[in-house]
């Protein structure tokens, strides 16, 4: 992948150190060899002390390896490189392990998901025909058992629905009995304090 990078001067290069200002070059491999080697070990050092700065500054364990192109290596690492890599590949098995429950999880929440949803629709389709049977309607699909089966729910839902009338039909008689009752008493303490004001109205009439 080529980018643009702004920089001081071309790395490794003579010309470049007596150019002034800045300088837009493309970042790519330098052919040179001479130039390539000088500017390896230039960003090789400047690497490595970015690496011991990052351990001290920020208490962090770091560690660097890096090949030449001619196959030397260069290393640093605050406690061990071994160490740190060893610690490197048990925390890439844990979230290898993580991630791997997270994905049997969710795998097995969608297939209770699609399950449930095609239960919805058995139930809602079986309700839909089963409310059209019980309207008399599509019953050429069914053959003696189910017409049979069909009568008995038919009969059933009819008894409950008798047994519920009647229900509501003796309450209201319940509640009609019990206010005219309420009714009577009410009417008899009207006629009470009707008599007993004109008991007081003719004691009242005598006394003058």
């Amino acid at each position: 992948m080529e980018f643009s990078s702004q920089i001081t001067r071309e790395e490794g290069s003579p010309s470049s150190q007596r150019k002034l200002g800045r300088g837009k070059i493309e970042i790519k491999r330098i052919e040179n060899t001479t130039n390539r080697q000088v500017t390896f070990c230039k960003r090789r050092n400047g690497l490595l002390k970015k690496a011991y700065e990052l351990s001290v500054l920020c208490d962090a364990e770091v560690a660097l390896i890096v090949f030449s192109s001619r196959g030397r290596l260069y290393e640093y690492a605050n406690h061990s490189v071994k160490g740190t890599i060893d610690r490197y590949k048990k925390a890439s098995s844990d979230n290898s392990g993580a991630s791997s429950a997270a994905e049997a999880n969710a795998q097995y929440y969608q297939q209770e998901a699609a399950k449930l949803r095609n239960q919805i629709r058995t139930v809602t389709e079986n309700n839909r025909l089963l409310s059209r049977h019980l309207m008399g309607e599509g019953l050429s699909s069914l053959n003696m058992k189910d017409l049979k089966s069909l009568e008995n729910k038919l009969e059933r839902g009819i008894s409950r629905i008798r047994s519920k009338k009647n229900e509501l039909l003796f309450a209201e008689i319940e509640f009609m009995q019990k206010r005219e009752v309420e009714l009577h008493n009410n009417n008899q303490f009207l006629r009470a304090k009707i008599a007993e004001n004109e008991r007081a109205q003719q004691v009242e009439l005598h006394s003058r």
